[in-house]
């Protein structure tokens, strides 16, 4: 084999390796940003997880606010329609 042609294998080899090696590069470019939008959305998830459970825990305090109010109405009108009964029975 002459100096030349190893010369050009030589080149070719190196274009191949090159080749390769911009094709590993742009499979790792990808999968970190496959990776960096995947946390993006952990994110986001767990920033809704907190809106939600925020969200939840003043409406379950609502639910008890409303649970006494409603307690406190249903005492008041019994003891509304036992004075009735009290004044009608007289």
């Amino acid at each position: 084999m002459t100096a030349e042609a190893a010369l050009k294998e030589a080149m070719n080899r190196l274009t191949k390796a090159l080749d390769s090696l911009e094709d590993v590069v742009a499979v790792r470019l990808e999968q970190e940003q496959d990776y960096a939008e995947a946390e993006a959305e952990v994110q986001r998830m767990n920033a809704d997880r907190s809106r939600l459970a925020q969200e939840l825990d003043q409406a379950e305090a609502r639910a008890d606010r409303l649970e006494d109010a409603n307690k406190e109405v249903s005492r008041r009108l019994v003891t509304a329609m036992e004075t009735i009964r009290a004044v009608l029975d007289r």
